[in-house]
């Protein structure tokens, strides 16, 4: 069993009072992990101004090396984690034993996070718009139009409360580091593994371990977090989004409600888009703010369910070890109970028909843990409840509306995936406001381009760009 420390600028602390994890299915405890509260948080933020400082003596690309260095070792190597050395195959048994996301998705994720941190000089040069990567170090530089500009670090460090669901958005902080900003996470409770063998991984290849703290711990750590950073990112409900609206300091990353948008010029071939709609809605066993919630089209609605439902109804529990298991445990059984009442609820409204009924029980509950099944339902109507809702196993809805309808009735959109070629459409799809990554043409919602911004361009809320002016100073010589 290995031991998790919490690591304050670098050091290992030595907790009075640890927290268990369990094996989802058979109960072995497999972690121990030290805890701390928000009182050390606050203590130790005093000295958050140290972590830029030694990150700022190291050249941005040799901090850019040394964090591809970091993405092969993350990968490849066995690594010291907590007290222990942790092989590639013990952190993809580990994650999936506490999540309960099966092991080959354990592995595609840390691939995933593997890939932008190796491609990290790419993403970067992207998000900042080609500009040199030395101005963010120095706080202002030349653009190349013989204009001076500028980009004013916003905080030392970035924090960042961390869920449990997917290891997948571990990939939204890893720039931090190369653009010489610390990092304070609060690992999940059943997710600690990527913060805590990337953290790792990093110190490993030669990042200086001052920058880094892990904060395992209870909400008032979070909180901490989140009020002593200057900018911090967190990841929850979507009242924590809503709770976090307008705070200029948090990134708020809630459920995505992605969705797939049918246009009437295409809709009679629908058949010709169903690889894609299911690899949508069934990859990372549905857990993705990216996997899709809700596919509309204006008709055709009750054929597209039955096709759907037909290719994931009757998708079995599998072992996690199996390569072809597509569906994760809910670790906490009362957890799937809860979300399998709220499913009820929403079958109960009138124009909504559950169309993978037939298909057998949707919860399965096993000794220590649960399991949803995918659902398929349709509604007759934007109206109905479930259009606006999402859930942590794969669940779609599938919504009757006009074309003409949809783009004012489908509410916040994280990736939209637009089925048309109808340029008026797409020109009214590019003009709103509420659908963050836009897909025109048939590309799944779960697959992203990273070189893109994902919910905000990290830049943009670590950096400010201001005006800056050099006038050369006439310094008299003395006499």
């Amino acid at each position: 069993m290995i031991t998790l420390n919490p690591l304050r600028w670098g050091k290992q602390y030595k907790s009075l009072e640890f927290q268990d994890v369990f094996h989802f299915d058979t109960g072995e405890s497999i972690a121990k992990i030290g805890q701390v509260n928000g009182g050390m948080v606050q203590m130790d933020m005093r000295k958050a101004d140290n972590a830029r400082k030694v990150l700022r003596e190291i050249p941005t690309q040799e901090l850019v090396a040394r964090c591809k260095k970091a993405a092969h070792m993350f990968e490849h190597e066995t690594l010291p984690v907590g007290d222990s050395q942790q092989t590639v195959a013990d952190f993809i048994h580990q994650q999936s034993a506490s999540t309960g996301l099966p092991e080959h998705m354990c592995r595609n994720n840390m691939q995933k996070n593997c890939f932008v941190l190796s491609n990290i000089d790419k993403i970067l040069d992207a998000l900042t718009r080609g500009l040199d990567l030395e101005i963010f170090a120095r706080g202002y530089g030349e653009e190349g139009r013989n204009v001076t500009v500028s980009y004013q670090c916003q905080t030392p460090v970035l924090g960042a409360v961390l869920p449990n669901n997917s290891p997948g958005v571990h990939t939204l902080w890893l720039p931090a580091v190369p653009l010489q900003v610390g990092l304070v996470l609060k690992p999940g409770s059943q997710e600690p593994w990527t913060p805590y063998r990337m953290i790792s991984a990093y110190i490993e290849a030669g990042i200086p371990a001052e920058a880094f703290c892990l904060y395992p711990g209870g909400h008032d750590v979070g909180g901490m977090i989140m009020s002593k950073c200057s900018r911090s990112m967190i990841f929850g409900s979507a009242h924590t989004v809503e709770q976090y609206s307008g705070n200029p300091r948090v990134q708020a990353h809630g459920p995505g409600f992605s969705k797939i948008l049918i246009g009437d010029d295409v809709v009679d071939q629908w058949e010709d888009y169903l690889d894609l709609m299911v690899e949508s809605v069934l990859s990372n066993s549905g857990r993705s703010c990216i996997n899709c919630s809700g596919i509309w089209a204006s008709r055709h609605t009750k054929e597209i369910g039955e096709a759907l439902a037909s290719r994931m109804g009757g998708i079995d529990i599998l072992p996690p070890n199996d390569p072809k298991a597509a569906l994760a445990a809910f670790t906490n059984p009362q957890m799937a109970k809860g979300t399998w009442g709220m499913v009820q609820q929403d079958l109960a409204e009138q124009g909504v028909v559950d169309m993978t009924a037939s298909f057998g029980e949707r919860l399965i509950e096993q000794e220590r843990c649960a399991y949803l099944k995918p659902m398929v339902v349709t509604a007759d109507s934007p109206q109905r409840a479930v259009a606006m809702k999402e859930y942590m196993f794969p669940f779609v809805s599938v919504v009757k509306c006009p074309q003409k309808e949809m783009i004012k009735s489908i509410g916040p959109t994280l990736v939209g995936t637009a089925l048309t070629a109808d340029e008026q459409w797409i020109d009214e799809l590019t003009a709103a406001t509420h659908i963050d990554r836009l897909n025109i043409g048939p590309m799944p919602t779960s697959r992203l381009n990273w070189l893109q911004p994902h919910e905000g361009n990290l830049i943009d809320f670590l950096f400010r760009s201001r005006a800056y002016q050099i006038v050369p100073m006439k310094i008299a010589q003395p006499v």
